[in-house]
């Protein structure tokens, strides 16, 4: 069965360009289209598509709002949100408002493609680039953490809090047993204790947890 795709974009070539890279795929459908967010809930709602490809600048409703409604109403639809980072003030909060996915607009097709199977296959995704911009703006002060302290970091055993380090960090399953000197089913296991104990959904609410309460800080790139 094809993982069935929105594409939410109010550019029309844009929803073209990215209509043609998902089509090509045998095991990817564009299902359906919309120009802004208001559209692209109503399109979900009828849909019901495996993954939402949006962006976040449009007129009316932007695609930060209609991720967190998407969120709220439960949606079995998940969000993986392209943008131009370095232009968007939104990034953080989209990420905050249930997207599952990040990308960059001028990332590679195949990125694009492998992104989807990922996000529709119910991991998440945050690309490296975007990562790497989220500690800079930690670091020039553009995102502010909101709560200093969380009692929940109370739950999470101390191999546990290492595990979640290494996550925020943008590190996947195998780079974060390598730098731990774990395994991977091990470090797998940890993820798994991590998003349950804090009652989080996916890798990238607990990226944005990790920095939020501090527990991982811009700059700090120890093991």
């Amino acid at each position: 069965m094809s993982i069935r795709v929105l594409v939410v974009d109010d550019q029309a070539v844009v929803r073209a360009g990215f209509r043609a890279i998902i089509d090509g795929e045998p095991d990817l459908e564009v299902v359906g289209q919309a120009a802004d967010g208001a559209e692209a809930l109503r399109a979900a709602a009828e849909l019901r598509p495996d993954v939402a490809l949006m962006d976040i600048r449009m007129p009316g409703v932007d695609g930060l709002a209609a991720s967190r409604e998407l969120t709220a109403l439960g949606s079995p639809t998940r969000v993986l949100v392209l943008t131009t980072f370095h232009r968007d003030e939104y990034v953080f909060g989209a990420l905050r408002a249930g997207a599952s996915g990040f990308l960059l607009k001028d990332c590679d097709p195949q990125e694009l493609v492998d992104a989807i199977r990922t996000v529709a296959a119910g991991e998440a995704l945050l690309a490296p680039a975007v990562t790497r911009r989220l500690i800079d703006a930690f670091a020039a002060g553009t995102v502010t953490r909101r709560s200093p302290r969380d009692d929940r970091l109370d739950l999470l055993t101390a191999r546990e809090r290492d595990v979640l380090v290494q996550m925020a960090r943008g590190l996947n399953n195998t780079e974060a047993a390598a730098a731990l000197g774990i395994g991977t089913a091990t470090v797998k296991t940890h993820v798994n204790a991590i998003l349950g104990k804090l009652g989080l959904r996916d890798r990238v609410q607990a990226t944005i947890f990790a920095y939020d309460t501090g527990l991982v800080l811009p700059g700090d790139d120890r093991p």
